[in-house]
């Protein structure tokens, strides 16, 4: 299948480091071209109610934007307070810390959209966003779960999410009830791998894993040090932070095929 021949393109390509490079997208991207997609992002700025600081991926927008962008997808921000979100600049290197200055994404982040504010009718897919911040708000606004389900059900989009952004989506219902991770293939960043020692765990608000097998889906995360996604239908998702271009890449090859089909 072709999403698998990229897969294995660019799981080679992480392995001899050259994703990790965080190029920009080529300047004469015709963005918008294919289509939008729309990158959902946590406005939490702690750790539930403490003051342990917690902030957005920086890393994993990055990465999936420029994939996004290079592909012809112009690519909206949305968050449930709307406005800037937190990033934590101490824990970028210094590729992603150049990125901090590229006007294409940091107007955006600066300026995320409230979900009030949205049109779900122009979108192609959905990006949940990971992050420390990822699994506080997001998972329980119903204003965005009414956009991925209008993206997913009315536009015959796709929804995405890596790492800690699959919290994103554990409570998402499709219109007869059903969770949209029932029966399907999921991996995030689980339980499993959190450092249980650590301070900021005691405020996480739910166990991902325990929660997606709640709801009925099969979840899957063989190695925290490794890339890895699953695609099942028009679902796909990222197990952790290198993972997030294969994610973008993968939601490219879906919608890419999606075009070509409605052409022919």
């Amino acid at each position: 299948m072709i999403w698998r021949k990229c897969y294995l393109l660019l799981m080679s390509l992480l392995c001899c480091g050259l994703l990790n490079t965080v190029q920009a997208a080529p300047a004469n991207a015709t963005p918008g071209a294919s289509g939008r997609v729309l990158f959902v992002l946590s406005s939490q700025k702690f750790h539930g109610n403490s003051t342990l600081p917690a902030s957005i991926s920086f890393g994993e927008v990055v990465h999936a934007w420029d994939t996004f962008h290079g592909a012809g997808f112009a690519v909206d921000f949305v968050s449930p307070a709307g406005g800037a979100v937190p990033i934590d600049p101490k824990v970028l290197g210094p590729r992603l810390t150049e990125r901090l200055q590229d006007q294409r994404i940091m107007a955006g982040l600066s300026k995320t959209h409230t979900p009030d504010q949205i049109d779900a009718s122009r979108y192609r897919a959905v990006y949940y966003v990971g992050g420390s911040n990822a699994m506080y708000q997001v998972v329980d606004d119903v204003r965005l779960q009414r956009i991925s389900r209008h993206i997913y059900e009315q536009n015959g989009g796709v929804i995405s999410a890596v790492c800690h952004g699959t919290a994103g989506i554990v409570k998402l219902k499709l219109s007869n009830g059903q969770y949209l991770l029932a029966g399907k293939k999921v991996t995030g960043y689980p339980e499993d791998y959190e450092d249980k020692t650590a301070a900021y765990f005691q405020h996480l608000p739910f166990p991902m894993r325990q929660t997606i097998e709640a709801h009925g889906g099969l979840f899957k995360a063989p190695d925290p040090e490794k890339p890895y996604i699953e695609i099942d239908g028009r679902l796909v998702t990222g197990q952790n932070y290198p993972s997030a271009p294969l994610v973008a890449s993968a939601v490219v090859q879906i919608l890419t095929q999606q075009s070509n089909t409605v052409k022919n």
